[in-house]
């Protein structure tokens, strides 16, 4: 007997990986070019990478919380490990977006790293999410064929 672990296609992988890049490239490119001061620069890179690292942080922490939840075991985080991987997200994303606004330069240029910004943020939330699912295929994976008595590939 057969059993298939469902996958998400190669196409969507290409797909989810090549939109992470090109989001990490727009937004490198914005901040590589971007007029005014080195201290509103270092700002924002420092910002865009406290949102990205939050960002995965965040969707782990959801998928494990949930994942939990429906466990029989119904292991849960602390109150003050859910406030500080929320509080971190939020914190985060304030703080650019209000770096953002505050900057003296063109509307135009902020709509761009602005824009480019929030497209890495989904981006990285659906790529943690593709390779969490692969990860978790893989598992299912091979439990299965240690209950069927086959090696593990």
């Amino acid at each position: 007997m057969q059993v298939s672990v469902p996958r998400d296609t190669r196409a969507w992988q290409l797909q989810v990986w090549i939109s992470f890049a090109l989001a990490v490239f727009l937004c490198g490119v914005g901040l590589a070019w971007l007029p005014g001061k080195d201290l509103d620069r270092a700002f924002m890179v420092m910002g865009y990478f406290f949102c990205l690292s939050a960002a995965f942080v965040l969707a782990k922490f959801v998928r494990d919380s949930e994942k939990s939840r429906l466990s029989a075991a119904g292991a849960t985080d602390t109150p003050l490990f859910t406030f500080v991987v929320w509080g971190g997200f939020i914190l985060a994303m304030a703080l650019t977006g209000w770096g953002l606004l505050r900057m003296e330069i063109n509307q135009t240029y902020k709509a761009y790293l602005g824009v480019s910004w929030l497209y890495l943020i989904t981006c990285t939330f659906t790529l943690a999410k593709t390779l969490r699912d692969r990860h978790e295929a893989d598992l299912a994976e091979s439990r299965l064929r240690a209950s069927h008595g086959h090696p593990a590939a």
